[in-house]
C-alpha cells in the first residue's frame, strides 16, 4: 500500500516509536513521589522542555492535552470566556463546534482570510477571541498570521492559533507568530497518538482556566495522568520533525501529472505546506475516488479525517466558493518519509481512475 494520507495521522517516526518503548519500560507515574515516579517526572519535564524549546515557548507555559482537539476547546474554553468569538470560515472542526455562534471570517478563493473583514469585525466593539488555523488540513493553505496578530493586538484581541497541521512541516514559533495560544499534536509530527499540547502566552499561562478539573496536573491547568509514553514520543518526533521542504517538489509532480489526468487542483497559488494538495476532479465523487484509489492500494482521504469515518461534502471548500467540486475533491498529504516512487504509485492509479471514472461521470 502507498500511504498518502498524512495530515490524518503522520507515519511513525521510528525516534518516536524508541521514545515510547523507553517510556513505557521506565514506568511509574510524575504524580508520586517515590524513586519511580520521580524518575516519570523527570521525563515528563524533559518532554515539556524540548517541545516548548522546538516550537518558540516557555516549558512553563506548554499544558499537555490528549490532542489538538482538546488543545483548541481548551483555549476557547479558557481564553473566550466573556468575548466575542470571531471563528474563520475554513477552521477544524474542533475549533467549529466549540464556538457555534461566532462571528465567521470569510475566505477568498484559495482560502485565505480576508483580512479587511477581520479588521472590520474586530472594530465592532468589545473583547474578542480570534481562531485561525496556521495552515487548513485539507487544503494546506497557509494564513497571514502575522498580519493578523497585528490587527488583534491593536483591537486589544486575543488570537489562537490551531498550529497542528503546520508545526513539523513549516517554521513554527510561538514567540514571534503574534499568537496567545497555539495548539500542537503529536501524530501530526510522527509521534504516537493520544497526546498534543497548548502553548499559553506567558501572561495568561498561570491563570488558565482548566477544561477537565482533576488532582491538579500540569499546575491545575489539566486534570488526569498524563500519558507519560505517548508524551515522551511527542517530544522525539518533534525533535526529529523538519526538512519537509523537499516534499514540496513530490508535491508539485504529483499536481503536475494529476492535472494532466484532468484534475483541478484547489488552493493553488498561495503559501501551502509542502506536503499537502487538494485535487477535485469534475464529475466524479470524493468518495468514489477514494475507494477506487484503495483498491488500487493508494491511501487518500476526502477531506479531514475527523468525521467518524464519514465521507462528506467539505465546508473548507464550500467557504472557498468551490461550487461543485467541494464534493468532488480528495486530498493527498505525503508523509515525511515519501519518496518519488510513492507519487509514481499515485499518478498510475489516478490516471487510470481518472480515465475509467470521467468517461462514466461524461
Amino acid at each position: 500500500m502507498t500511504y498518502l494520507d498524512a495530515n490524518a495521522t503522520e507515519t511513525l517516526r521510528p525516534e518516536a516509536r524508541a521514545a515510547v518503548l523507553a517510556a513505557l519500560d521506565g514506568g511509574g507515574n510524575p504524580s508520586s513521589v517515590h524513586a519511580a515516579g520521580r524518575g516519570a517526572r523527570r521525563r515528563l519535564e524533559e518532554a515539556r522542555e524540548s517541545i516548548a524549546e522546538r516550537f518558540g515557548g516557555r516549558p512553563s507555559d506548554l499544558v499537555f492535552t490528549s490532542g489538538g482537539t482538546e488543545a483548541d476547546v481548551l483555549a476557547v474554553h479558557a481564553l473566550g470566556a466573556g468575548r466575542r468569538l470571531i471563528v474563520g470560515a475554513t477552521e477544524h472542526d474542533a475549533v467549529r463546534s466549540a464556538t457555534r455562534g461566532a462571528a465567521v471570517l470569510a475566505v477568498d478563493g484559495a482560502g485565505v482570510a480576508d483580512l479587511e473583514a477581520l479588521r472590520r469585525l474586530l472594530a465592532e466593539g468589545g473583547p474578542a477571541l480570534v481562531c485561525l488555523m496556521l495552515a487548513n488540513n485539507e487544503t494546506g493553505t497557509m494564513q497571514p498570521m502575522t498580519e493578523a496578530g497585528r490587527l488583534c493586538r491593536q483591537a486589544g484581541a486575543l488570537l489562537h492559533v490551531d498550529a497542528v497541521q503546520a508545526a513539523g512541516r513549516v517554521a513554527v514559533d510561538f514567540a514571534t507568530l503574534g499568537a496567545d495560544s497555539m495548539a500542537i499534536s503529536s501524530h501530526k509530527l510522527g509521534g504516537p497518538q493520544g497526546a498534543g499540547a497548548l502553548l499559553v502566552a506567558p501572561t495568561l499561562s498561570a491563570g488558565l482556566a482548566p477544561l477537565i478539573a482533576g488532582g491538579g496536573q500540569e499546575r491545575g491547568r489539566r486534570g488526569g495522568t498524563p500519558p507519560l509514553p505517548a508524551i515522551a514520543g511527542f517530544a522525539a518526533a518533534a525533535r526529529a520533525a523538519g526538512g519537509a521542504a523537499a516534499l514540496a517538489v513530490l508535491r508539485d509532480a504529483a499536481e503536475q501529472g494529476a492535472v494532466a489526468a484532468g484534475a483541478v487542483v484547489l488552493g493553488a497559488g498561495v503559501p501551502r505546506l509542502p506536503n499537502t494538495t487538494c485535487l477535485a476532479l469534475p464529475g466524479v465523487r470524493a468518495e468514489t475516488q477514494v475507494i477506487a484509489l484503495d483498491l488500487a492500494g493508494v491511501q487518500v482521504s476526502a477531506g479531514a479525517a475527523c468525521s467518524s469515518g464519514k465521507v462528506a461534502r467539505s465546508h473548507v471548500l464550500d467557504a472557498m466558493g468551490a461550487g461543485a467540486l467541494a464534493g468532488e475533491a480528495i486530498r493527498v498529504s505525503l508523509p515525511w518519509c515519501a519518496g518519488q516512487a510513492d507519487v509514481a504509485a499515485f499518478l498510475l492509479a489516478y490516471r487510470i481512475m481518472a480515465a475509467r471514472l470521467s468517461r462514466r461521470a461524461a
